[in-house]
């Protein structure tokens, strides 16, 4: 079975087709902390470069971002730390 990490993974290069993709599992840095759970996989970072967000605000690439990990965010992905970009910037 994938770690939550290879689904984020996947699930972000099949919608954004990124250049740049890196998830880190910040969990056990969150260890105690709301949200936090036994085993980890709660507490995540992306950074991320995708074409896709030529043209879009912070705002509207943040949304798109949760709207693919939605499953995710259902499923015990407490908190998402977001790092997004568009090539060239």
């Amino acid at each position: 079975m994938a770690t939550r990490a290879e689904r984020i993974e996947a699930a972000l290069r099949a919608e954004f087709a990124p250049v740049a993709l890196a998830v880190v599992d910040e969990s056990a840095m969150h260890a105690g902390h709301a949200g936090a759970a036994p085993g980890g996989e709660t507490h995540y970072q992306v950074m991320m470069q995708s074409s896709r967000f030529i043209g879009m605000g912070r705002l509207a690439r943040s949304r798109a971002v949760h709207a693919t990990l939605g499953a995710e965010l259902d499923s015990g992905l407490h908190a998402l730390s977001l790092k997004l970009s568009a090539p060239g910037e």
